[in-house]
């Protein structure tokens, strides 16, 4: 393994990050959580999948109401999943294998148990303290409505009543009460936050709900039939992507810069691709996820228009582009790419399999699997960053069929069930074939794993060379050896290939269609699936030099 340069100010641009859900990753002491013991443990097994940096979630003091993203201590660890000196430990276990760290930071919203809000909850009306949440009076004659009528993220109202009448708005659970970024002391104490989290070694910041900060909160409040729609509000929606949150993130890039090298931010903001440029500039956070090719049908087409929109995107502001299939938020995309498409492709983002409770339509898992391998190859010869979800390389279903006894997701709970939610793609890793949690733990697993997931762990696919992780750990480290400068050529082929140069005469070339398709003339480095004589098979793709 070649390592990254850890003194390189842009190592970030071209980048392959694993996410790591600390809770569902390795359990060291046998409690059926994972922690950091857990990761330290497994820094072997990350080093051989020659990846460049490590994404942490969440791993702060919580009581789990939306799986760790409800943050009681920003500046702490949950003792469940270790110490303070357990993340130094980390931090000096990845640093020492050329390994970069990125933790997860929640500025849109505290838990209700971080102690500015049960400060807030003993504090009066126009106190300074509730000041740094959002705080309303009722609506109606007596104030018993909430001030609005919007829905959470989560389902229900966005509003929750405190006992002395008043509310507070949380744009996910009630649990996660949202900060007031109006608020000057809201502000630097997040300065102090990266501060802290930077002096410890950490090299970058993912910054969820990124779009959210800053509101409009002008009265009267607008009902939510009248607000526009985010993809089209350009700014102007009271709740999400308001100009205003660029002033926090450009002070929060100059805090950044303060190191050296500086630290790196990437953005979760779900925005529209023309407004994500803001997120991702030199002096704001540096880079934003753009989650287009995760909502892509399976279509060269739709790929194709999506590579190039962001590519272009990435050059016109300095950036690099982030390519990413799955994370802790979505349905598995081995499992996506095996359900069946309708007219309105609403099956192909997985969001109706789960509605169906992960039982209907039956997913074809040798498809899902095919296209899965050959999407990872095309992404990883992309210009730009890769993000990788734990337990993709081990080709991982999502796990439908979790008994409902056993669903941690706040939207299972707020919905009534209506939606299942996204505990299928948390369930703990399979690392052994055998055993009470297939290696994860010797106490069992927080979320149960499945019959079959022993035939996927890391132990059934470590000497088979034609495993999904073993496609993993080649194409990994043949990139690193490739992958160079920011750019790429578009090759005219067959209608429903996709194939494209980069420099030093690095191809990539996917088949979307039903029928093998003839290769150019060069020696194939990698394919995600065996070639047919000298043709490409259906939904493979290969690299060739």
């Amino acid at each position: 393994m070649t390592s990254i340069d850890l003194t390189d100010p842009d190592w970030w641009r071209q980048a392959v990050v694993y996410q790591i859900y600390p809770r569902s990753f390795a359990d060291a002491n046998g409690d059926g959580v994972g922690d950091l013991q857990g990761i330290i443990s497994r820094v072997p097994y990350l080093t051989s999948l020659d990846i460049d940096a490590v994404w942490l979630s969440p791993f702060y003091p919580s009581a789990l109401a939306d799986g760790g993203y409800d943050v009681d201590d920003y500046r702490n660890v949950d003792p469940r999943l270790g110490t303070l000196e357990d993340f130094d430990e980390l931090v000096g276990a990845l640093h020492s294998s050329g390994i970069k760290l990125i933790v997860d930071i929640v500025p849109n919203h505290s838990s209700s148990l971080h102690e500015w809000f049960r400060e807030a909850l003993a504090s009066p009306r126009g106190s300074a303290a509730r000041d740094r949440y959002i705080f309303r009076d009722g609506s109606g004659p007596d104030g018993s409505e909430p001030p609005s009528d919007w829905d959470s993220v989560f389902g229900g109202s966005a509003w929750a009543q405190v006992e002395d009448g008043q509310w507070y708005l949380h744009l996910f659970a009630a649990e996660q009460p949202d900060l007031n970024w109006d608020n000057r002391e809201v502000r630097d104490d997040f300065l102090t936050t990266l501060r802290f989290w930077s002096d410890r070694g950490v090299d970058g910041f993912r910054v969820d709900v990124a779009h959210a900060l800053v509101k409009d909160l002008s009265e009267p409040l607008p009902a939510k039939a009248t607000l526009p729609r985010q993809s089209e509000s350009n700014g102007l929606h009271p709740l999400w992507d308001r100009d205003q949150v660029h002033e926090i993130y450009t002070e929060w890039r100059q805090v950044l810069n303060e190191y050296d090298p500086p630290r790196s931010a990437v953005a979760e903001a779900f925005v529209p691709a023309a407004r994500r440029a803001r997120y991702a500039s030199a002096d704001g956070l540096g880079q934003a996820f753009n989650f287009d090719l995760l909502q892509a049908d399976w279509d060269f087409g739709k790929f194709r228009q999506v590579i190039k929109e962001n590519l272009a995107l990435a050059e016109l502001n300095g950036s690099s582009s982030t390519w990413v299939f799955s994370n802790h938020d979505v349905v598995r995309h081995a499992t996506r790419y095996g359900l069946p498409k309708d007219p309105d492709g609403a099956w192909q983002d997985g969001k109706a399999w789960l509605l169906s409770n992960g039982t209907e339509p039956t997913v074809d898992v040798a498809q899902g699997l095919r296209r899965a391998r050959a999407a990872v190859l095309l992404m990883l010869a992309l210009p730009g960053s890769a993000y990788l979800y734990q337990g993709e390389e081990l080709g991982l279903q999502e796990v439908g069929e979790l008994p409902a006894a056993n669903l941690q997701d706040p939207a299972y709970f707020r919905s009534k069930g209506a939606e299942k939610g996204r505990d299928g793609c948390r369930v703990p890793l399979p690392w052994t074939v055998e055993g009470l949690s297939f290696g994860f733990g010797t106490g069992g697993s927080h979320l149960v794993q499945p019959k079959w997931f022993g035939s996927y762990s890391v132990q059934a696919q470590e000497g088979d060379a034609e495993s999904t992780l073993s496609l993993y750990r080649k194409a990994l480290a043949v990139r690193r050896g490739l992958q160079t400068g920011a750019t790429l050529e578009w090759v005219d082929g067959v209608d429903w290939s996709l194939h494209f140069k980069r420099p030093g005469g690095w191809q990539s070339i996917t088949n979307f269609g039903a029928a093998p398709i003839e290769l150019p003339d060069a020696a194939v480095v990698l394919s995600s699936s065996p070639l047919e004589g000298e043709k490409l098979p259906s939904d493979t793709t290969a690299w060739l030099i």
